[in-house]
């Protein structure tokens, strides 16, 4: 069985999303970030870096949240999560990467300097211009989701995944107020039977 070592509120929900969607059968190992178990040695044995998620697939160890989900992706090619034509594929991948350098950048840029960073290492106007650097990158995603259900194609695939966890992270520091195409397709993602939870709900299962 395969083990995802993961954390909730984390990119760990991109790779839990996909596994549910393929409805196969893993193992969740908690990895608390709060309590430093990423910095355990028997972790750091999987991922020198200290980060998840991680899955452990018989001897194989991944890391690195999207060449995770299109590993599982391309393993369960008969569950159809990626597009069978070469230009489609490309297409996915695209909104992959455009997800993960373009919109995901900056949300960190905005957790460093809010939260990570201590606090005399925290700068006002690199907040001001990460915020400005996502936004203007959403409308680009925003005008290509105009009358789309998915991001490629008529069918969800990992991109979308990727997509809806990185969107509902930008929701919670409130970057989707003008983007009313990308709030629509992030909450139809999430309304999905197999969602994971969303990161506000999975922030308070850890604090609780």
């Amino acid at each position: 069985m395969m083990k995802l070592y993961g954390f909730p509120p984390t990119r760990s929900i991109r790779v839990l999303w996909t596994l549910r969607e393929l409805g196969v059968d893993f193992e969740f190992v908690n990895v608390n970030l709060t309590a430093g178990e990423n910095r355990r040695p028997e972790f750091l044995a999987l991922n020198a870096a200290g980060k998840v998620p991680v899955l452990v697939d018989g001897e194989f160890v991944l890391t690195e949240s999207v060449a995770i989900v299109l590993y599982l992706a391309e393993k369960y090619a008969e569950k159809n999560l990626l597009p069978a034509g070469f230009e489609p594929r490309a297409k996915v991948n695209h909104w992959l990467m455009f997800t993960a350098t373009e919109l995901e950048q900056p949300l960190w840029r905005i957790a460093r300097h809010t939260a990570i960073y201590p606090k005399d290492k925290r700068l006002p106007d690199e907040l001001l211009l990460a915020r400005q650097d996502f936004q203007d990158m959403a409308v680009v995603m925003e005008m290509h989701m105009r009358g789309r259900q998915f991001l490629v194609g008529d069918g969800v695939t990992v991109a979308d995944f990727v997509a809806a966890y990185t969107l509902d992270w930008a929701n919670e520091v409130r970057l989707l107020d003008a983007s009313p195409e990308l709030r629509r397709y992030m909450d139809r993602m999430y309304a999905r039977p197999k969602a994971p939870p969303r990161i506000a709900a999975a922030l308070a299962s850890v604090r609780s």
